[in-house]
């Protein structure tokens, strides 16, 4: 069996502590956390990686409403230049109880639990559902402005000139 890795940025909350009224708390990611998050988002930096929350609990469920802030930077798909990025991603997780599945069994799910965690009875991580918030906000397929003529460049068509329509139009085009 293999150990889980510690969470590259984690700000974990006791649940003891969190009582019935909401906890505000501010995140900033320092440098080492923000390298490693960078390596595990495949980033060629994090440069600031900021988040304001609210904790609260809700019956045996605790949930999490913030906002993140960031300033990442990645590799272009296509030239592998340097992206810069600035985002801002509100979100909202349901944090419940850790339950014991079997491996074979299907779980259905519905669309408000596309945002759920699971705790362990002892701690909240607010770090490491800012990093997983993270890593769905950052733009999967990043282009810079030269990204366009080097496709070009190597005969890659671009949507207007592959695909039905494109065919249709080099119909017109055919003398009668």
């Amino acid at each position: 069996m293999t150990a889980t890795p510690a969470p590259e940025y984690s700000h974990a909350i006791p649940m003891s502590e969190i009582g019935g009224k909401p906890v505000d708390y501010k995140l900033q990611a320092d440098a080492g956390q923000r390298a490693a998050l960078a390596r595990r988002f495949d980033l060629l930096s994090l440069d600031r990686l900021v988040a304001a929350v609210e904790l609260h609990r809700d019956g045996e469920d605790y949930q999490v409403k913030g906002r993140l802030e960031a300033e990442v930077v990645q590799a272009c798909v296509v030239t592998d230049a340097p992206v810069s990025a600035h985002i801002v991603e509100d979100f909202t997780v349901r944090f419940i109880a850790e339950r014991d599945f079997s491996p074979d069994s299907e779980i259905e799910l519905s669309e408000s639990d596309g945002d759920t965690q699971f705790h362990d009875g002892r701690m909240i991580d607010l770090g490491e559902a800012v990093a997983q918030t993270l890593g769905l906000a950052i733009n999967p397929f990043p282009r810079s402005p030269e990204a366009g003529a080097a496709l070009k460049a190597a005969g890659v068509l671009g949507e207007g000139e592959a695909g039905p329509f494109a065919a249709l139009a080099a119909l017109r085009k055919i003398p009668d």
